[in-house]
């Protein structure tokens, strides 16, 4: 996962001078503590160094993950929605170096609310370029554009026709959305494209259904219907599935006990540097993509987390014109005009929409939510092979995660749990396995990073198929909070009310229910 300001706006970044302002928790848009009394812990650098190594997934001769670190409960496709609500709510762009020597150094940030500001923008007036026009008038319309994944074939030379299935792209193949790291990795930029999609949907069913209804009340009918829709999903589908089993209404009944603020939120730093970076570890190595990317021996390759960045236009090969002069700049297939075809998303693969067995096809589960990170997020895109040691361990992941902890000046795990009237992990169950033995080596087993303790937490309770009391209480106070205190939301407006769109159990709505109505689920085919 990435890393929140009015539309537009710079405020400081996350770093220690800001997080300890007094006002820090009572500026919208700014980072700030849900504890922010407890004393950070100090690491030094080459002992989180060696615990990140320490995080890495085994994988086996031909570079495959042990089948029992996947998690059966949640399907791989929310790894990716949790991407995607990340960028919705977090924008820190202050540099890794600069977070400790320019303590009052501008970021931009997202609003910190469940709004979709990351797809809308400021709608068709401000942003028209996100949006579709009327081919009479040349109108700016209340649908959002379109792109184009262009003609391909399957491995036996059929032919794939050209889809509607790819994010609009501009000459040099830049995605015209407003948050560009939603095409950083394939699949985070088909599930921002099933975002466009699901609310060209709502426009064509309030068409049909109100045809009084047009023009820029249409355009705000249609963007709160599939915003509130949106939130239910992220609490009682996607957070149901991450915490404790009935916690988030529990705390929606009986209120935020640790995430309070007076009017408008904050972003807690627990929660946007440790706890909700849980996502890291649910990122699997590679993936049964659609019937041309899979494991199968009718498949080209497997949809492997490589080729994922590869066919992208931020980090890959999507160059738009360039496509016949470009230098091929990662070591994948390209450079390329657009999106090909045969690599638009199988959504049946990755959302359990009760698929029949068929030849080849798997229904990709998450990993578990532990402390092991898949080998391709230990080498991170953009490491050259000149580059120095010191600098080179900014491209392992888990470090960035463990060092950013550090510089904020995040507490340890322990004092974070006593904070909230729970019994830590006993130091012997932090130093449990081959990682821990490297926690405890420097300490951490008695003070733990933030981070690498919410995934130890859940590893403990749960065997990594969900997270442990402290980490379910965060992550689930707090995007009730980031719902709760939007004022355009369903919980501030109308906290009655329940989804209406068509779904498997009326007045609930789902991941399966959302593509069941876009009814685009796998466009090349079984």
């Amino acid at each position: 996962m990435s890393e929140v300001a009015m539309h537009g706006h710079g405020v400081r970044g996350m770093n220690r001078a800001a997080l300890q302002a007094l006002a820090g928790n009572a500026d919208p848009g700014k980072f700030g503590r849900m504890f922010p009394t407890l004393n950070a812990l100090e690491a030094d650098e080459d002992d989180l160094i060696e615990l990140a190594e320490a995080m890495k997934d085994p994988v086996d001769a031909q570079g495959n993950t042990d089948p029992a670190g996947d998690n059966p409960n949640i399907p791989a496709g929310f790894t990716y929605l949790g991407q995607f609500v990340d960028h919705d709510i977090t924008l820190d762009t202050t540099p890794l170096e600069q977070q400790q020597a320019d303590p009052l150094a501008t970021s931009n940030f997202r609003t910190p609310a469940l709004d979709l500001d990351s797809l809308y923008g400021d709608g068709p007036g401000i942003h028209p370029y996100l949006y579709d026009r009327d081919p009479a008038t040349h109108r700016v319309t209340e649908k959002f554009l379109i792109g184009k994944a262009s003609a391909s074939t399957d491995k036996a030379d059929n032919a794939i026709p050209a889809f509607p299935n790819d994010l609009p792209r501009n000459q040099v193949g830049h995605a015209l959305i407003f948050d560009e790291r939603n095409d950083e990795n394939l699949l985070v930029a088909q599930f921002h494209l099933l975002m466009l999609k699901f609310h060209n949907k709502v426009v064509d069913t309030l068409q049909a259904s109100q045809p009084s209804l047009t023009g820029s009340a249409l355009f705000r009918e249609a963007r709160r219907i599939v915003t509130w829709h949106y939130q239910w999903i992220v609490l009682f589908d996607f957070v149901d599935l991450l915490t404790e089993p009935g916690l988030v209404r529990k705390i929606k009944q009986n209120g935020r006990r640790f995430y309070r603020f007076r009017s408008r939120p904050y972003m807690p730093a627990e929660f946007a540097a440790a706890a909700y970076r849980l996502g890291h570890s649910m990122v699997r190595q590679s993936y049964n993509h659609n019937r041309v990317f899979n494991p199968g021996p009718d498949a080209f390759a497997d949809g492997t987390l490589k080729l994922l960045f590869n066919f992208t236009g931020k980090s890959g090969q999507i160059v738009g014109e360039l496509a016949g002069t470009a230098a091929n700049t990662g070591g994948g297939p390209g450079p390329l005009p657009d999106l090909p075809s045969n690599w638009i998303i199988d959504w049946r693969r990755f959302f359990d929409l009760n698929t029949a067995p068929e030849p080849n096809f798997v229904l990709n589960p998450s990993r578990r939510i532990d402390p092991f990170i898949v080998p391709e997020l230990h080498t991170l895109p953009g490491l050259r092979p000149e580059t120095d040691k010191t600098a080179a361990r900014d491209f392992v992941l888990p470090f960035r995660n463990l060092k950013r902890g550090v510089q904020i000046g995040l507490p340890s795990g322990q004092d974070v749990c006593r904070a909230m009237g729970i019994v830590p992990l006993k130091p012997s169950d932090i130093a449990a396995g081959p990682d821990g033995a490297v926690a405890a080596k420097h300490g951490f087993h008695k003070k733990t990073p933030l981070w690498y303790y919410v995934l130890k937490e859940a590893e403990h309770y749960h065997k990594g198929l969900r997270l442990g009391p402290m980490g379910s209480t965060i992550v689930a106070e707090t995007f009730l909070g980031l719902v709760h205190g939007d004022h355009d939301s369903f919980l501030w407006r109308q906290a009655n009310w329940v989804p209406h769109l068509p779904s498997a159990t009326p007045g609930h709505f789902t991941m399966a229910d959302l593509l069941r109505f876009v009814d685009d689920i796998n466009p090349v085919g079984s």
